[in-house]
């Protein structure tokens, strides 16, 4: 099966998108990891699901015990290695989020930000089932997704990284609503909150959604009692 990010955007490529990131993008990819450092605490075992390259591993790491970073991709991790972004409290697997291959309960907080919820194109109930199960009980799940009011900055990113080669020809036709479509297939999708709400409630876990920067929406989860503070 086809995976976009594996098979198209990846290592040197998937490094160009964040490198000519506007501006107001560069602000909202910053708040993100500030937003999940303040939920990390000093010891914490961390998994960070869709890693990539380890753009933001270093700064994880600093503040974890021990963090694991996977990737469905290869080469983005081989790249990264090759930049020197890995940490001796961390490790880089090549793993589906979908398919964890961890024993249950190792984690204090899992992240999978950047709208990977949608961006991986799988199933997201199985993600964040997976993603709890690997959860310690009273510890954090955090997914993210694009705030509404972040649409025009999104587009312009991506149009960007249309114009680079990077991704195909925005289908303007059908690019609306928060999502986009390019006409080689490619499709970014946003997670809305009643969505995580939702399948929260189905699996019969705690969840709060808030927006941060007026530019993401993060839904924090947690398997046994309610969200850390």
């Amino acid at each position: 099966m086809t995976n976009y990010y594996r098979d198209k955007l990846a290592a040197q490529r998937l490094k160009r998108c964040y490198d000519i990131a506007p501006p107001r993008v560069r602000q909202y990819l910053q708040a993100e990891v500030d937003h999940v450092l303040r939920k990390i605490r000093p010891g914490d075992s961390v998994l960070d699901m869709g890693c990539g390259y380890g753009r933001i591993f270093r700064r994880l790491a600093e503040k974890a015990g021990r963090i694991i970073g996977i990737d469905i991709a290869l080469d983005n991790l081989l790249l990264g290695r090759k930049m020197g972004l890995g940490e001796a409290n961390g490790v880089w697997l090549q793993m589906d989020a979908v398919l964890l291959a961890f024993h249950d309960r190792v984690f204090d907080v899992v992240i999978c930000i950047q709208n990977g919820i949608s961006a991986f194109h799988v199933d997201p109930k199985n993600l964040i089932q997976e993603s709890l199960r690997v959860t310690k009980p009273g510890g954090t799940v955090l997914f993210s997704s694009y705030s509404e009011k972040l649409w025009e900055d999104r587009l312009r990113w991506f149009e960007l990284q249309s114009e680079a080669g990077l991704l195909g020809e925005i289908d303007r036709a059908k690019t609306r609503d928060g999502v986009i479509v390019c006409k080689d297939g490619f499709t970014a999708t946003t997670f809305r909150p009643q969505q995580f709400l939702s399948l929260a409630e189905e699996l019969g876990v705690t969840a709060r959604v808030e927006e941060v920067d007026d530019s993401s929406l993060f839904c924090e989860m947690s398997p046994g009692r309610p969200a850390r503070k």
